[in-house]
C-alpha cells in the first residue's frame, strides 16, 4: 500500500522535501499555514531574497530543477565593503570563477518548488492550514482550516515537521518523547540574539538598471551593527539593517530610532551613501516590522518511526553565513539518502538522518553566529584581510591540504562539523603565520609548510 506522508509547512524546505518524497512514489500532503504565495505577495519586511550556495544547488540538481532555478539567480562574487566616507572595495569570496554565491528570490524559488511538487502527481498542497496538535499513537494531525473556519483531522503514515523556527510540530514531538521517556535526553534550546533586523529597499534606477555593483553582496560594516544589500532581478536591492534592539551608551539601537529625525540622523551619520539611494527610507523604516533573530537547537529530531523534523523546525540559525536555506535543503538530501539506504525501515531512517544531521546543524549554528562578528567588524580589520590573503595563498600552494573555512562551508559539501573542526585548525595556522607581519610578502612559507603538514596532513 502506498504510504501517505503529511508535511506541516510548505515553505522552501517543506516544498523540497515533498518533491524528493514524490520522486520515490509516496503520497504526500503538504499543509501550509499561510496563503499560497504564488497568488499573494510576501508580506512587507519579510526577506524576499536569499543566498544560494553549493549545498542548495546540489539538492536542486538532484531534483532536476537547477536549470529552471538558474534563471532566477544573480551571482555575487564577493563582499563589496562600503566605508563611512563612501569608498568601497570588493573582497572576493574565493579565488576560482565558480566560487560565487547567488542572490535568489525567496518567493520565486518557493513557488517553483511548489509547482514542481504538484506536477509530480503525488503531492497535494493545502493552504491556510494551521497545525494544532499531533496524535502520534493514532497517527492523526489536527489542523485549523482558516479558509473554511473549521478543523480537520488528517491521518498519516509518517509526519514531517517543516513548519519553521517557531515550529508547533517540534513542541508536540518533544513533549511526546518526554512523556514516553521522561529520563531521556530531550531538550529545546532557544538562544535569542539581542540584535534585530529591518528590511528596506534601494530601487532600480530610472532606466531600470542597478544603482550599485550588480554582482556583489554589499555590506556597510560599522562595528557593532551593519547594513547589507542583495540584488534582485528587477534592478532593485533588498537592504537589511542589523542593529542591537537597545542602545547602549554610544552604541545605537532600534529603541533610539523612534522619530523621522532620529532615523534620518542615524543614516546620515553611518550610511550616507546608502541613504542617498533610498527615496522611501522613512516610509519603509516605519512600515516594516523589526524582525527577531535567534538560534534554535533541539534533540531528538524524531519520534519512533512516525515523525521527524526538518529545516528550521529542527535547527533555526541566524542568517549571517547565508546557510539557513542551504542547510535545510541539505536536510532533504540527507533524509532522501537515508530512505534509499534502508527503504521501509522508518525507525532506522529517522534515527540515521537525525544522528547525522544534529552535529552538523549545531556546527553551522555556531559558525553563523561567528560570521556576524566577521561581517559587521572584521572585514575592515587589516589583520583579518592579511589572514584572508594568506589563506588564499595557502590554498594555491597546498591545494590538497588547505581550504579556507568560508569555502568549505559555501563551495563544498564537507559536513559542517568537519568544516568547523578544520576551520579551527586553519585559524591557528593563520594566526601564527600572520603574527608580527604586515604583508603577504613577509610570510614564512617554510614555516607554513611545516604547519600544514603537521596539522592538516590531507584533506
Amino acid at each position: 500500500m502506498q504510504e501517505k506522508i503529511v508535511i506541516a509547512g510548505g515553505g522552501l524546505v517543506g516544498a523540497m522535501a515533498a518533491g524528493f518524497l514524490a520522486q520515490r512514489g509516496f503520497r504526500v500532503e503538504v499543509y501550509e499555514r499561510r496563503e499560497d504565495l504564488r497568488a499573494h505577495a510576501i508580506s512587507a519586511g519579510r526577506s524576499i531574497n536569499l543566498a544560494l550556495a553549493n549545498r542548495g544547488i546540489y539538492a536542486l540538481e538532484k531534483l532536476g530543477l537547477m536549470e529552471r532555478v538558474s534563471q532566477l539567480l544573480i551571482p555575487m562574487r564577493g563582499r563589496m565593503v562600503h566605508d563611512v566616507d563612501g569608498s568601497c572595495n570588493l573582497q572576493p569570496y574565493g579565488q576560482r570563477p565558480e566560487e560565487v554565491i547567488y542572490s535568489v528570490s525567496r518567493g520565486a524559488l518557493n513557488g517553483l518548488l511548489l509547482d514542481a511538487a504538484e506536477a509530480s502527481g503525488n503531492v497535494d498542497i493545502f493552504f491556510e492550514q494551521e497545525l494544532l496538535d499531533i496524535d502520534f499513537d493514532d497517527k492523526r494531525a489536527r489542523f485549523r482550516d482558516h479558509a473554511a473556519d473549521s478543523e480537520k483531522h488528517v491521518p498519516f503514515d509518517r509526519f514531517i515537521g517543516a513548519d519553521g523556527a517557531g515550529s508547533r510540530a517540534r513542541t508536540q514531538l518533544l513533549n511526546e518523547v518526554h512523556r514516553e521517556q521522561p529520563d531521556s535526553e530531550c531538550r529545546e534550546q532557544i538562544e535569542p540574539l539581542d540584535h534585530q533586523y529591518k528590511e528596506l529597499e534601494i530601487p532600480a534606477g530610472a532606466d531600470g538598471g542597478f544603482l550599485l555593483e550588480r554582482e556583489a553582496l554589499h555590506i556597510w560594516p560599522r562595528g557593532g551593527f551593519m547594513l547589507i544589500a542583495l540584488p534582485n532581478l528587477d534592478g532593485s536591492f533588498t537592504v537589511t539593517l542589523f542593529l542591537p534592539a537597545k542602545a547602549n551608551g554610544s552604541q545605537p539601537g532600534f529603541d533610539a530610532l523612534q522619530t523621522e529625525a532620529q532615523v534620518e540622523n542615524f543614516f546620515r551619520q553611518y550610511f550616507p551613501d546608502a541613504a542617498a539611494l533610498m527615496p522611501t527610507l522613512l516610509e519603509d523604516f516605519f512600515r516594516n516590522p523589526c524582525g527577531h533573530l535567534g538560534t534554535v537547537r533541539c534533540t531528538p529530531w524524531c519520534y519512533r518511526d512516525s515523525a521527524v523534523l526538518i529545516g528550521d523546525a529542527a535547527h533555526g540559525i541566524v542568517p549571517f553565513h547565508g546557510q539557513g536555506m542551504n542547510c535545510g535543503f541539505e536536510d532533504c538530501v540527507a533524509l532522501d539518502d537515508c530512505i534509499g539506504q534502508t527503504p521501509g525501515n522508518w525507525r532506522e531512517i529517522f534515527r540515521h538522518y537525525s544522528g547525522a544531521r544534529i552535529p552538523n546543524a549545531n556546527a553551522i549554528a555556531d559558525m553563523a553566529l561567528e560570521n556576524y562578528v566577521e561581517m559587521r567588524n572584521s572585514v575592515r580589520d587589516p589583520k583579518f584581510l592579511l589572514k584572508k590573503s594568506i589563506g588564499f595563498e595557502l590554498e594555491t600552494r597546498f591545494p590538497d591540504h588547505f581550504t579556507p573555512r568560508y569555502a568549505m562551508v559555501m563551495f563544498h559539501r564537507l559536513p559542517y562539523a568537519e568544516a568547523q573542526r578544520k576551520g579551527e585548525i586553519n585559524r591557528r595556522i593563520l594566526s601564527e603565520l600572520a603574527d608580527g607581519i604586515d604583508s603577504l610578502e613577509q610570510v614564512d612559507w617554510d614555516r607554513a609548510r611545516v604547519l600544514i603538514e603537521e596539522l592538516l596532513p590531507n584533506q
